[in-house]
Parts: structure tokens; C-alpha cells; sequence
């Protein structure tokens, strides 16, 4: 065997010089807030159920572009145009509009192209805990979506659902962990399927214009209903009450940055794709949003 060189060491002892240098500049450049909340940021993936834990006043338009999946055999795309909105009573309780919009349905075959109004979904959420020294926010809440959406588009049906959840954050300087999770239930058990869902994110502060994140959203059928016959649910957006579901479990991943364009105002872009069968809906999703804050 080859002995080594005496040279050998130098080479990570460089390394680790060049990297606590670019670190130095790095923690210059990028100094942090004295809130680890200010540099924050919200998920874009899985926008209806996906809920920040922080309590904040904003608007946030979105838009959705989503391949259908191979398994309801259409083929084709669907696109969602949607505002979210919340209002900050009090810098620990907010009242939330999770979900609205308008769908545009486009599949290749099998069904028309169509479409219509989204349901409509609003709620409370309350910060239980929020401990700025430890760089942790826990923040229980619940929404209550309303069948006032348009059929042709797989809206309108069952009474209504109840989505009770959980959502956390925390903080290592600019590493952060978001993490949410909720059950969606029915008051029409037969129209809509009982379900699950649970979501996680990670995302790094490179600097305030390029915030990279990847997150991970799943949805797992508790009670079928007595809707379609397939073997997979709707994801976030849709509710088919699926016949054949029971104890399915549908999962994506997404990868995507924030930009932090001025001190109030955040872009968004991710894309999402499935890992798990059936796939159901999900072909891949592509994700655009602004927030702004107030």
C-alpha cells in the first residue's frame, strides 16, 4: 500500500479555511433578524392545507398548473387561479381564507373540457405557543370548506368538510422546519372521503432573493365514500368521495425557492411530482405565488 504523502493534510486544512471564510462573509452579508420570524418563510406546495403557523396579515394569489396523472385516464391538465387571505386579529390569532378560485379543466379525452368556481374554505388558527428565543411557533386551527363550488368542475359536492390541523415551526438560524397535520372530515361521509393529510418542508436563507426549500405533502383515505369508483382521492383540490380508496395513501415531493422581493412582498415557485402509487391526479405541479403583507 501506498504511503501517504505528508502533503495529504493540507488539503482538507484549506478546505476548512476557504469555508469558514465563506461562511464569514456569508453571516456579513446575510445578517439575520432579531426575530427568526422575519426571515420565515411560507410553503408554496399544497396551498389549501399546507397552513404557515405564523400569524400575519397578507394576500396571496396563486397559481396552480397541474398535469393530470396517468390513473384517471384523461390525460390532459388542469389549471387553478386562486386569493388566499388573513387578517391578524391580534398577533396571535388570525382568521384564514384558505380556499377559493376559479379551475380550468382540460383534459385529452374521456370527459369535456370545462370549467367553474372552486369551493370556498375559511377558518381561525391560533399560535398556542410562540417562543421567539427558542425559534419555535405552534399553532392549532381549523377550517370549514363550503360545497358552493360549480359540479362540472368536482366541486359542490357532500355538506361541506371540517379540516382541524396543526401546523409548527422551527428555527436553526437559517435553517428552518415546517410541519403540518389534519384530518379532513365530512359531514356527508357517502358524498366525500375522510381523509389525512400531513405535510413537511426545510428551506435555507442564501439571501433574502433566493430562499431554497423542498417539502413533502400526503393524503391518506381513513373512510372511503360512495363517489367515484377509482382507487385514489383528489389531493388537496378535490373531494371525490372514491368508492375504492380505503386506506390510500397519495404522496408528493416539491422543491421550489421564495424570493423576498421587498421587506413586505414574497414571489414563490415550486414543483411537485408523485412518489408513490397510485398516483391518482398528480402527474407534476408547478406552482406560482406572491404574498404580500400588511
Amino acid at each position: 500500500m501506498q504511503k501517504p504523502s505528508s502533503r495529504t493534510p493540507a488539503l482538507p486544512a484549506a478546505v476548512l479555511i476557504a469555508s469558514g471564510s465563506i461562511l464569514s462573509l456569508a453571516s456579513g452579508a446575510f445578517a439575520q433578524s432579531s426575530d427568526w420570524k422575519a426571515d420565515a418563510i411560507s410553503p408554496v406546495t399544497n396551498p389549501i392545507f399546507f397552513e404557515d403557523p405564523q400569524i400575519n396579515s397578507e394576500i396571496r394569489p396563486i397559481f396552480a398548473w397541474h398535469n393530470i396523472g396517468d390513473d384517471l385516464g384523461t390525460g390532459g391538465a388542469a389549471q387553478l387561479y386562486a386569493i388566499q387571505a388573513r387578517w391578524a386579529v391580534t398577533d396571535r390569532l388570525a382568521i384564514i381564507a384558505t380556499k377559493d378560485g376559479y379551475i380550468n379543466l382540460d383534459p385529452d379525452v374521456g370527459i369535456p373540457a370545462d370549467d367553474g368556481w372552486a369551493d370556498i374554505a375559511a377558518g381561525v388558527k391560533y399560535a398556542v405557543i410562540d417562543n421567539k428565543d427558542a425559534q419555535f411557533i405552534l399553532t392549532p386551527g381549523i377550517t370549514f370548506e363550503f360545497p358552493t363550488g360549480n359540479s362540472r368542475v368536482f366541486q359542490g359536492n357532500g355538506d361541506g368538510t371540517w379540516n382541524p390541523f396543526i401546523s409548527a415551526g422551527k428555527g436553526f438560524g437559517n435553517l428552518r422546519f415546517l410541519a403540518n397535520f389534519g384530518a379532513i372530515i365530512p359531514n356527508d361521509g357517502d358524498e366525500e372521503s375522510t381523509q389525512l393529510h400531513y405535510s413537511a418542508q426545510i428551506d435555507y436563507t442564501v439571501c433574502r432573493y433566493f430562499i431554497p426549500f423542498a417539502a413533502w405533502n400526503a393524503f391518506t383515505v381513513i373512510s372511503e365514500g360512495k363517489g367515484l369508483p377509482v382507487d385514489f382521492e383528489g389531493f388537496d383540490l378535490f373531494n371525490f368521495g372514491s368508492s375504492k380508496a380505503d386506506g390510500m395513501t397519495q404522496s408528493v415531493l416539491g422543491v421550489g425557492f421564495r424570493s423576498r422581493l421587498l421587506d413586505r412582498l414574497d414571489f414563490g415557485f415550486a414543483y411537485e411530482f408523485p412518489v408513490s402509487q397510485p398516483e391518482g391526479l398528480f402527474g407534476d405541479r408547478f406552482t406560482f405565488d406572491f404574498i404580500w403583507r400588511f
